[in-house]
């Protein structure tokens, strides 16, 4: 979790100094990340959105990518072939009719592996979400949709996105079982999530998992969220920080201390400091690249534009 914090961190930093394009911080949600993260076997299959850097970096995925593909270079999500891991998926929902059409082959292969799909409240209000989640459930398959619920859609919040009481509560209409947990809960998220992979993995189905939560910082570095949010909303939610719930749980339980806590910043900020250096090391990509994947034969008018760069 003080990985992800210092990765966020230091993509701000470098977004601000222009080394970085525009980038979506996930402060304040990196329990939800970690905890569902670890409930995940090596070979589940994962399908995240634009903010789940901390699932990334909980599976083990390479930070010098990270920062590639957020540095304007998509080839950081040419994904190592150990990894079962979609590539970031910008447009909101996209990736949730992907995410059962990968449980639905597991399914037809027989083989006991789960999907595990990232989306974020504003992601329950695409028609994306209602397909998916009735195919899957209509199949019975081996995915749990993992919801963030971090209360603002942008700058649409949550009580204006829908009449629901609770996302979770979504799931009853597709015919399987919703669950709202304390996304700031890293041993709740755990827990719920471990058993969500159990049921699918034995054949039981699909599950929603709404974790109940905030984002702190602004939607992306393009964004400006005090102009659509309280000062003091955003400070409540500070004062239940997921990383200082943890510290003082740790505190509590005699396992933590300051030298604990001083040497684990000071390797962490080696292992970000040299991701960044080995980021910008890698050559510059091919500007022509952005053409030649899009069709499977190219048209006229991108050999034109392709021959004018």
């Amino acid at each position: 979790m003080l990985l992800t914090r210092a990765f966020d961190e230091k993509a701000l930093l470098l977004q601000r100094q222009g080394r970085l394009g525009t980038y979506a911080v996930s402060r304040g949600q990196e329990a939800a990340q970690i905890g569902s993260a670890l409930a995940l076997k090596n070979d589940d299959w994962v399908v995240p959105s634009f903010r789940e850097q901390g699932v990334f970096i909980a599976l083990g995925y390479p930070l010098h990518q990270l920062y590639q593909y957020w540095g304007w270079d998509e080839r950081g999500m040419n994904i190592p072939k150990k990894f079962s891991i979609l590539p970031i998926t910008i447009p909101v929902s996209a990736q949730i009719p992907h995410a059962v059409g990968i449980a639905y082959a597991l399914k037809l292969r027989n083989e006991k592996k789960v999907v595990a799909c990232y989306f974020g409240d504003g992601g329950t209000s695409k028609g994306d979400f209602h397909e998916g989640l009735n195919m899957a459930g209509v199949w019975a398959l081996p995915v749990v949709f993992i919801c963030q619920n971090n209360q603002w859609a942008i700058s649409v919040s949550r009580k204006k996105q829908s009449a629901s009481k609770t996302l979770a509560q979504k799931a009853i209409s597709y015919g399987f079982e919703g669950i709202q947990v304390d996304g700031n809960d890293v041993f709740g998220i755990y827990k719920v999530v471990s058993e969500a992979v159990k049921k699918a993995r034995s054949g039981k189905g699909p599950s929603l998992i709404e974790c109940f939560t905030y984002r702190i910082g602004d939607h992306t570095t393009s964004d400006d969220a005090s102009r659509y949010r309280s000062k003091k909303e955003v400070e409540s939610w500070i004062k239940k920080d997921p990383i200082e719930r943890l510290r003082k749980y740790m505190k509590k339980k005699e396992m933590w201390t300051k030298m604990y806590e001083k040497q684990l910043k000071k390797k962490i900020g080696k292992q970000v400091k040299e991701a960044v250096e080995r980021f910008e090391k890698i050559p510059k990509q091919n500007p022509e690249e952005m053409f030649r994947y899009v069709y499977a034969e190219m048209p006229w008018f991108l050999k034109e534009e392709m021959r004018d760069i």
